[in-house]
């Protein structure tokens, strides 16, 4: 089957993926140009980089519409930076639970929320203004769906009201925000179960990706631990399709095919000083205490390999 960029951004994921048909070129020069391999270790329609929630959910959906599915996750389990979050979900446009108590919500609403001009934040920044619209659009859409896909594949919300609790940036006219309760699973900070009498009630990331990474087993996503990306192949520096993926694993490289998509799925940037002060230059080395770690170094190493073959980090 064709699957295509739109297809990955609004399918019931809802996630935004970077896919490898064609990407958008910004003429960024190539720091690391690397020749295309002649031979491939393994291969794939689709190879995501990172398994946590945006690269668990794009694989489930990229396996269930018929495409095989390799992912790379560099530390030794699945779920970067979400797993060790507080589990707390902002959506909305109608979905079932904000029916069920009673609270009207739509995408136009969605939408219009998360592109006002108006709303400007205790510290003054406008935290609305700058979202791209086109993708804010493809949320607003999906947004409902999104909650009933993760519904379906697992996911279990505290049975309460949507509230604001937890979330920043969801939105002002009705609330959204909902969270994943922890269950059975043990919790990452203890790595044992929650305790029973507030295992329903309790948010917690692992009620997230525990059941997507059950998902992701179940419909058939290879998941390969311990292995690093290092570069993505294009077929030339800064045009062409973008063929596969380079990398290390046990002190050996390896090369992986995509023949349709290479999603990158990274854990962000901010644990990179000279890539974030890029963004603001008073963000030095003094400022550590990097959120997630040890399950999310967000070393911005899908960001700069994207952008080392041309890639744009503005838009998709």
């Amino acid at each position: 089957m064709t699957l295509n960029r739109r297809d990955l951004l609004i399918s019931g994921s809802g996630v935004a993926a970077l896919a490898a048909s064609n990407v958008a070129s910004v003429n960024f020069a190539s720091a690391q140009a690397t020749v295309v391999p002649t031979t491939w270790d393994r291969e794939a329609n689709v190879v995501v980089i990172g398994s946590g929630a945006a690269g668990l959910t794009a694989a489930i959906v990229a396996r269930e519409t018929g495409s095989s599915v390799i992912v790379l996750e560099i530390e030794k389990h699945i779920g970067g930076h979400a797993i060790t979050s507080g589990g707390n979900v902002p959506l909305g446009g109608g979905t079932s639970i904000q029916k069920k108590y009673g609270i009207e919500d739509s995408p136009d609403l969605v939408f219009r929320d998360l592109t006002d001009w108006s709303v400007v934040e205790p510290n003054g920044f406008p935290d609305y203004r700058f979202n791209d619209r086109e993708i804010i659009r493809a949320f607003a859409d999906n947004s409902a769906q999104t909650f009933e896909w993760l519904v379906n594949h697992g996911v279990v919300f505290v049975d309460k009201a949507p509230d604001a609790a937890g979330g920043n940036s969801v939105g002002n006219s009705v609330p959204r925000e909902m969270h994943c309760a922890v269950m059975n699973w043990p919790m990452v900070q203890t790595g044992k179960p929650a305790d029973p009498r507030v295992r329903a009630t309790m948010s917690s990331g692992n009620g997230l990706m525990r059941p997507l990474e059950v998902a992701a087993n179940k419909a058939g996503v290879e998941i390969l631990l311990e292995h690093r990306m290092t570069e993505i192949y294009r077929q030339s520096p800064n045009s062409g399709r973008v063929v596969g993926v380079g990398g290390k694993a046990s002190g050996k490289n390896f090369n992986i095919r995509a023949r349709k998509a290479v999603i990158i799925a990274t854990g962000g940037s901010t644990g990179n000083v000279n890539f974030r002060r890029m963004f603001d230059p008073r963000l030095t080395e003094e400022y550590c205490g990097l959120a997630g770690m040890p399950w999310s170094n967000q070393d911005a190493s899908g960001e700069l390999a994207g952008m080392a073959i041309g890639g744009s980090r503005v838009r998709l």
